[in-house]
Protein backbone atom coordinates (compact mmCIF):
# COMPACT_ATOMS: atom_id res chain seq x y z
CA UNK A 1 0.00 0.00 0.00
CA UNK A 2 1.29 3.51 -0.75
CA UNK A 3 2.53 5.41 2.29
CA UNK A 4 0.86 8.57 3.55
CA UNK A 5 3.85 10.47 2.18
CA UNK A 6 3.27 8.99 -1.27
CA UNK A 7 -0.46 9.71 -1.13
CA UNK A 8 0.15 13.30 -0.05
CA UNK A 9 2.55 13.78 -2.95
CA UNK A 10 0.01 12.31 -5.36
CA UNK A 11 -2.67 14.73 -4.14
CA UNK A 12 -0.27 17.67 -4.36
CA UNK A 13 0.54 16.64 -7.93
CA UNK A 14 -3.19 16.66 -8.75
CA UNK A 15 -3.57 20.10 -7.17
CA UNK A 16 -0.59 21.50 -9.08
CA UNK A 17 -1.89 20.09 -12.37
CA UNK A 18 -5.39 21.43 -11.79
CA UNK A 19 -4.02 24.85 -10.86
CA UNK A 20 -1.87 24.91 -13.97
CA UNK A 21 -4.84 23.97 -16.15
CA UNK A 22 -6.78 26.87 -14.58
CA UNK A 23 -3.93 29.32 -15.13
CA UNK A 24 -3.22 29.58 -11.40
CA UNK A 25 -0.18 29.08 -9.21
CA UNK A 26 -0.04 25.75 -7.35
CA UNK A 27 0.66 27.67 -4.16
CA UNK A 28 -2.71 29.44 -4.41
CA UNK A 29 -4.49 26.25 -3.26
CA UNK A 30 -4.09 24.97 0.31
CA UNK A 31 -4.37 21.24 0.93
CA UNK A 32 -6.44 20.58 4.05
CA UNK A 33 -6.15 16.96 5.18
CA UNK A 34 -9.62 15.86 6.34
CA UNK A 35 -8.50 13.70 9.25
CA UNK A 36 -11.75 12.81 11.00
CA UNK A 37 -11.73 9.22 12.30
CA UNK A 38 -7.95 9.05 11.85
CA UNK A 39 -5.88 8.26 14.98
CA UNK A 40 -3.33 10.67 16.42
CA UNK A 41 -0.34 8.61 15.14
CA UNK A 42 -1.73 8.85 11.60
CA UNK A 43 -1.90 12.64 11.91
CA UNK A 44 1.65 12.63 13.26
CA UNK A 45 2.77 10.59 10.24
CA UNK A 46 1.11 13.05 7.85
CA UNK A 47 2.75 15.92 9.72
CA UNK A 48 6.13 14.20 9.38
CA UNK A 49 5.43 13.96 5.63
CA UNK A 50 5.00 17.72 5.46
CA UNK A 51 1.26 18.23 5.99
CA UNK A 52 0.39 21.11 8.33
CA UNK A 53 -3.36 21.72 8.03
CA UNK A 54 -5.85 19.17 9.37
CA UNK A 55 -9.65 19.25 9.24
CA UNK A 56 -11.82 17.65 11.91
CA UNK A 57 -15.59 17.14 12.01
CA UNK A 58 -16.20 15.78 15.53
CA UNK A 59 -15.31 17.99 18.49
CA UNK A 60 -14.61 15.38 21.16
CA UNK A 61 -12.65 13.19 18.78
CA UNK A 62 -10.51 16.15 17.76
CA UNK A 63 -9.83 17.21 21.35
CA UNK A 64 -8.76 13.66 22.21
CA UNK A 65 -6.33 13.62 19.31
CA UNK A 66 -4.94 17.02 20.21
CA UNK A 67 -4.29 15.82 23.76
CA UNK A 68 -2.70 12.58 22.55
CA UNK A 69 -0.34 14.54 20.30
CA UNK A 70 0.59 16.87 23.18
CA UNK A 71 1.33 13.91 25.45
CA UNK A 72 3.53 12.33 22.78
CA UNK A 73 5.97 15.22 23.28
CA UNK A 74 6.22 15.78 19.55
CA UNK A 75 7.01 19.33 18.49
CA UNK A 76 4.28 19.87 15.91
CA UNK A 77 5.16 23.45 15.13
CA UNK A 78 2.94 25.10 12.56
CA UNK A 79 0.13 22.55 12.78
CA UNK A 80 -3.23 24.23 12.13
CA UNK A 81 -6.52 22.73 13.27
CA UNK A 82 -9.57 23.41 11.10
CA UNK A 83 -13.12 22.48 12.11
CA UNK A 84 -15.16 21.49 9.06
CA UNK A 85 -18.17 19.69 10.55
CA UNK A 86 -21.64 20.81 11.63
CA UNK A 87 -21.70 23.04 14.69
CA UNK A 88 -23.76 22.93 17.86
CA UNK A 89 -23.94 25.88 20.23
CA UNK A 90 -22.85 23.82 23.24
CA UNK A 91 -19.54 23.00 21.51
CA UNK A 92 -18.48 26.50 20.55
CA UNK A 93 -16.22 27.08 23.57
CA UNK A 94 -14.10 24.04 22.75
CA UNK A 95 -13.77 25.22 19.17
CA UNK A 96 -12.96 28.78 20.17
CA UNK A 97 -10.25 27.58 22.54
CA UNK A 98 -8.64 24.76 20.54
CA UNK A 99 -8.97 25.47 16.82
CA UNK A 100 -7.38 27.91 14.39
CA UNK A 101 -10.14 27.84 11.76
CA UNK A 102 -13.87 27.12 11.67
CA UNK A 103 -15.26 26.57 8.16
CA UNK A 104 -18.87 25.82 9.07
CA UNK A 105 -20.44 28.93 10.62
CA UNK A 106 -24.04 28.99 9.37
CA UNK A 107 -25.98 31.20 11.79
CA UNK A 108 -25.45 34.36 13.86
CA UNK A 109 -25.77 32.70 17.28
CA UNK A 110 -22.83 30.41 16.57
CA UNK A 111 -20.69 33.29 15.32
CA UNK A 112 -21.43 35.42 18.40
CA UNK A 113 -20.58 32.59 20.77
CA UNK A 114 -17.31 31.85 18.99
CA UNK A 115 -16.31 35.49 19.24
CA UNK A 116 -17.27 35.79 22.90
CA UNK A 117 -15.45 32.58 23.82
CA UNK A 118 -12.26 33.07 21.79
CA UNK A 119 -9.43 33.65 24.33
CA UNK A 120 -7.75 37.04 24.04
CA UNK A 121 -4.39 35.29 24.31
CA UNK A 122 -5.00 33.67 20.90
CA UNK A 123 -5.15 35.30 17.45
CA UNK A 124 -8.62 35.91 16.04
CA UNK A 125 -10.39 32.73 14.96
CA UNK A 126 -10.36 32.37 11.18
CA UNK A 127 -13.93 31.82 9.97
CA UNK A 128 -15.71 30.75 6.80
CA UNK A 129 -19.46 30.97 6.38
CA UNK A 130 -20.93 27.68 5.19
CA UNK A 131 -23.44 27.96 2.34
CA UNK A 132 -25.94 25.27 1.36
CA UNK A 133 -25.21 25.94 -2.29
CA UNK A 134 -27.25 22.96 -3.56
CA UNK A 135 -30.32 23.64 -1.40
CA UNK A 136 -30.32 20.17 0.17
CA UNK A 137 -32.52 19.75 3.23
CA UNK A 138 -30.03 17.30 4.72
CA UNK A 139 -27.05 19.65 4.41
CA UNK A 140 -25.79 22.27 6.82
CA UNK A 141 -25.21 25.84 5.71
CA UNK A 142 -27.10 29.07 5.33
CA UNK A 143 -29.09 29.85 2.20
CA UNK A 144 -27.16 31.71 -0.50
CA UNK A 145 -29.38 34.76 -0.09
CA UNK A 146 -28.55 34.86 3.64
CA UNK A 147 -24.78 34.57 3.23
CA UNK A 148 -24.02 38.25 2.65
CA UNK A 149 -25.78 39.41 5.80
CA UNK A 150 -24.12 36.68 7.87
CA UNK A 151 -20.70 37.57 6.47
CA UNK A 152 -21.18 41.25 7.33
CA UNK A 153 -22.18 40.27 10.86
CA UNK A 154 -19.17 37.94 11.28
CA UNK A 155 -16.81 40.61 9.95
CA UNK A 156 -17.83 42.96 12.75
CA UNK A 157 -17.28 40.51 15.62
CA UNK A 158 -14.08 41.37 17.51
CA UNK A 159 -12.49 37.94 18.00
CA UNK A 160 -13.24 36.52 14.55
CA UNK A 161 -11.62 37.14 11.18
CA UNK A 162 -13.94 36.55 8.25
CA UNK A 163 -12.05 34.62 5.57
CA UNK A 164 -14.58 33.39 3.02
CA UNK A 165 -17.16 30.78 2.10
CA UNK A 166 -17.37 26.99 2.38
CA UNK A 167 -19.72 24.51 0.73
CA UNK A 168 -20.25 20.78 0.23
CA UNK A 169 -22.23 20.45 -3.03
CA UNK A 170 -24.80 17.75 -3.59
CA UNK A 171 -23.42 14.37 -4.60
CA UNK A 172 -25.49 14.49 -7.77
CA UNK A 173 -23.37 17.37 -9.04
CA UNK A 174 -20.22 15.25 -9.03
CA UNK A 175 -21.17 12.79 -11.76
CA UNK A 176 -19.66 14.62 -14.73
CA UNK A 177 -17.12 17.43 -15.14
CA UNK A 178 -19.71 20.00 -16.23
CA UNK A 179 -22.07 19.15 -13.37
CA UNK A 180 -19.19 19.13 -10.92
CA UNK A 181 -18.37 22.71 -11.75
CA UNK A 182 -21.87 24.19 -11.58
CA UNK A 183 -22.18 24.35 -7.79
CA UNK A 184 -18.59 25.47 -7.39
CA UNK A 185 -19.19 28.23 -9.94
CA UNK A 186 -22.26 29.41 -8.02
CA UNK A 187 -20.29 29.58 -4.77
CA UNK A 188 -17.46 31.46 -6.47
CA UNK A 189 -19.93 33.96 -7.93
CA UNK A 190 -21.48 34.46 -4.49
CA UNK A 191 -18.00 34.97 -3.02
CA UNK A 192 -17.25 37.68 -5.59
CA UNK A 193 -20.57 39.37 -4.90
CA UNK A 194 -20.03 39.44 -1.13
CA UNK A 195 -16.46 40.64 -1.50
CA UNK A 196 -17.71 43.49 -3.66
CA UNK A 197 -20.38 44.33 -1.10
CA UNK A 198 -17.74 44.45 1.63
CA UNK A 199 -15.59 46.79 -0.47
CA UNK A 200 -18.58 49.06 -1.07
CA UNK A 201 -19.89 49.01 2.50
CA UNK A 202 -19.92 52.32 4.28
CA UNK A 203 -18.14 51.43 7.49
CA UNK A 204 -14.59 52.13 8.59
CA UNK A 205 -13.01 48.69 8.23
CA UNK A 206 -14.79 47.50 5.09
CA UNK A 207 -11.64 47.47 2.93
CA UNK A 208 -9.80 45.49 5.59
CA UNK A 209 -12.62 42.96 5.75
CA UNK A 210 -12.67 42.59 1.97
CA UNK A 211 -8.89 42.11 1.82
CA UNK A 212 -9.05 39.18 4.22
CA UNK A 213 -12.08 37.70 2.45
CA UNK A 214 -9.85 35.51 0.33
CA UNK A 215 -11.01 31.93 0.85
CA UNK A 216 -13.17 29.48 -1.08
CA UNK A 217 -13.19 26.20 0.84
CA UNK A 218 -14.61 23.70 -1.63
CA UNK A 219 -13.64 20.46 -3.31
CA UNK A 220 -12.73 17.05 -1.93
CA UNK A 221 -10.95 13.89 -3.09
CA UNK A 222 -13.33 13.16 -5.97
CA UNK A 223 -13.82 16.67 -7.30
CA UNK A 224 -10.87 18.84 -6.36
CA UNK A 225 -9.98 19.51 -10.01
CA UNK A 226 -13.44 20.96 -10.72
CA UNK A 227 -13.27 23.05 -7.55
CA UNK A 228 -9.84 24.44 -8.40
CA UNK A 229 -11.01 25.28 -11.92
CA UNK A 230 -13.70 27.47 -10.33
CA UNK A 231 -11.37 29.19 -7.85
CA UNK A 232 -11.06 27.00 -4.74
CA UNK A 233 -8.31 28.20 -2.42
CA UNK A 234 -8.71 25.32 0.08
CA UNK A 235 -9.51 21.73 -0.89
CA UNK A 236 -10.52 19.31 1.88
CA UNK A 237 -9.08 15.89 1.07
CA UNK A 238 -9.49 12.79 3.22
CA UNK A 239 -9.93 9.55 1.29
CA UNK A 240 -7.15 10.23 -1.22
CA UNK A 241 -4.69 10.69 1.67
CA UNK A 242 -5.89 8.31 4.37
CA UNK A 243 -8.00 5.78 2.48
CA UNK A 244 -11.63 4.89 3.18
CA UNK A 245 -12.73 5.95 6.64
CA UNK A 246 -13.82 3.63 9.39
CA UNK A 247 -16.86 4.49 11.49
CA UNK A 248 -16.17 7.60 13.64
CA UNK A 249 -15.49 7.08 17.31
CA UNK A 250 -17.65 10.08 18.26
CA UNK A 251 -21.04 11.28 17.14
CA UNK A 252 -21.11 14.36 14.95
CA UNK A 253 -21.26 17.38 17.21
Amino acid sequence: MPSIHAKLQAVKTRIAAAAQDAGREAGSVLLLAASKSQAAPVIAAAYAAGQRDFGESYVQEALSKQEALRQSNQALNGLQWHFIGPLQANKTRALAEHFDWVHSVERPRIARRLSEQRPKTLPPLQVCVEVNISGEASKSGCLPEEAGMLCAMVANLPRLQLRGLMAIPALATRGAPTQQRESFARLAALWRQIRGDLLNAQFARSAEYAASFDTLSMGMSADLEAAIAEGATIVRVGTAIFGERTAPSQKAV
